[in-house]
């Protein structure tokens, strides 16, 4: 979060900011360090903090409404409540998944929110049925959820882009490449399988 209020400062105030606010120095060191007289570092460090603390207030909430809707829509996914999902999407959400060729994928994508709801309203009680855990987490930095199996390995992760309080695009990763960071990975083909398999009726 302080590097991006950082980058609301200029140059200048940035640097008196760090200076003063992160490294302790005083004014003399700092005004020396920059070039600039006491008062003026003073009067610039000043601003600086005018700048973060306005920053702040609104960056926080934003942050809080994504979490808080992300929470919402993993909510309603392990649910199975079609309705709910439908009401945090976009109606041109797309969902689209990276796996690399190493893991099933549902063509290039999906699009619009009949269609994302779709495949949610068939993939939740799927996952559910198969033991399938969907944890909530930030995902590089975006709101999101880590998809574990049964026995706790990695499925794939979603990250969610939400603006105006609505779900925009969902990414889903599947490349078992890009999972081995978040844990051990699970076998993408076997989970699939299985999920098929619990689909048939049974006798």
């Amino acid at each position: 979060m302080a590097a991006l209020l950082l980058e609301r400062l200029s140059p200048l105030e940035r640097a008196v900011f760090v200076l003063r606010e992160v490294f302790g120095f005083g004014f003399g060191e700092v005004a020396s360090a920059v070039g600039r007289s006491e008062a003026a570092c003073r009067q610039l460090a000043a601003r600086a903090r005018r700048h973060m603390d306005a920053g702040r207030p609104r960056f926080e909430a934003d942050r809080k409404e994504r979490e808080e809707l992300a929470e919402r829509f993993f909510g309603a996914f392990r649910e199975g409540d079609v309705d709910g999902l439908r009401a945090l999407l976009a109606a041109d959400v797309r969902m689209v998944a990276d796996s690399g060729g190493k893991a099933p994928q549902w063509g290039t994508g999906v699009f619009g929110a009949e269609n994302v709801v779709r495949v949610f309203a068939s993939l939740a009680p799927l996952f559910a049925r198969i033991g399938g855990v969907v944890e909530p987490h930030q995902v590089n930095g975006q709101p999101g959820a880590i998809f574990r199996d049964r026995d706790g390995r990695v499925v794939n992760t979603w990250t969610l882009d939400v603006l105006d309080g609505q779900v925009q695009a969902i990414r889903t990763v599947l490349n078992p490449d890009k999972l081995e960071h978040v844990g051990p990975v699970a076998d993408a083909w076997a989970i699939l399988r299985e999920a098929t398999r619990a689909r048939r009726p049974t006798d």
